[in-house]
């Protein structure tokens, strides 16, 4: 006897988990998306992460509203998303701009009433020793991922704090964790970055507006064909190029815009993707002279500018070599004309 009501118990104990688990299923298969009529603004939206981000908050029910300098690419970009049922407004805009910036956030504004969202992601990167990079090399980085960070967050604090919510998501990188060679400009804008977003949500805690730092480590978004390159640009663009192309370093762009997403509903204060970026991030933690010992013997690996520093810069596009058109970058190639890249 006794070992019948074992048994039966441990039918009804397989029963039940099995039942728990099928409403568990039901209950996410029909659940609503998590961000309904949420009003996102993302910065830099019509390529890269910044349109894959703009299609998983429109995924999850938000109505979007996207920037960028380029009105050509907003067109395609906002044609794109429109094609999946996205609600979508897209402003041109430079963020470097402090009226420009205003501006853009007054008529998201005047156009869905509110904010409740905002993705700092436009960006810049500029690839090569230091001695090609110039001053305004590294001013044209701040401009961008510091100073247009601060002017579009500035614009929308007002209507945030009075409201007493709102999110703010900073798309830094793990360059604003440890510094990189041959990415000087833009590891030091994205120190600054980190900086200014961390200190935020510090201060912005007491009024209910949650500010999220993202630290993306290498993703495979097509973005390199963009990028410049300064110094032995061909070089330069193969060795950035192939990195960001392998499996093992870098991360596919739809699950780091997943993930992104994720950790805005959450209101996360920090996520860093990819599992090299956090390996990274925790090594220089505990061990900074040592990373910055190695690091010091990865720049000897790098290409030199050669004798005569060349200052002009070229994009990714304008380097292409053998390698960088082979089957090694065949993910970096779909990347960019999946993503408004090319």
């Amino acid at each position: 006897m006794a070992d019948n009501d074992n048994s039966n118990k441990s039918l009804l104990s397989a029963a039940a988990i099995g039942v728990g688990k099928t409403v568990v299923r039901f209950r996410q298969k029909n659940e609503r998306p998590k961000l309904v009529g949420q009003i996102v603004l993302i910065t830099g939206g019509s390529r890269g992460l910044g349109l894959l981000l703009a299609h998983e908050f429109a995924r999850q029910g938000a109505k979007l509203v996207i920037c960028a300098r380029d009105e050509q690419e907003l067109v395609q970009a906002k044609h794109q998303l429109e094609e999946r049922g996205a609600e979508v407004l897209a402003i041109p805009c430079d963020i470097t701009d402090r009226v420009q910036a205003q501006h853009m956030i007054q008529q998201a504004t005047e156009a869905f009433g509110r904010i409740d969202i905002l993705v700092n992601n436009a960006g810049i990167i500029t690839v090569g020793p230091l001695m090609a990079q110039t001053l305004e090399d590294f001013r044209e980085a701040m401009d961008i991922m510091f100073w247009g960070v601060y002017y579009t967050t500035m614009a929308v604090l007002p209507q945030m704090l009075a409201r007493k919510e709102g999110r703010i998501v900073n798309i830094t990188s793990i360059g604003g964790k440890v510094s990189v060679p041959h990415l000087l400009p833009y590891d030091s804008a994205k120190f600054a970055a980190v900086g200014f977003s961390e200190g935020l949500r510090a201060e912005m805690a007491k009024q209910g507006i949650k500010v999220i730092t993202i630290a993306p480590g290498l993703m495979r978004t097509g973005s390199e064909i963009n990028a410049y390159f300064k110094g032995n640009n061909q070089k330069e663009y193969t060795w950035f190029t192939v990195l960001g192309s392998l499996p093992v370093l870098s991360m596919s762009a739809e699950k780091a815009a997943q993930k992104i997403v994720q950790a805005t509903h959450r209101g996360s204060a920090e996520v860093i993707l990819s599992f090299p970026a956090k390996t990274l991030a925790k090594f220089h933690g505990l061990f900074p002279g040592a990373t910055t010992g190695i690091l010091g013997l990865v720049n000897r690996l790098l290409p030199a500018a050669g004798p005569v520093w060349g200052l002009e810069r070229h994009t990714g596009k304008e380097s292409e070599t053998s390698v960088t058109q082979s089957f090694m970058t065949g993910s970096t190639q779909k990347a960019a004309q999946e993503y408004n890249q090319a």
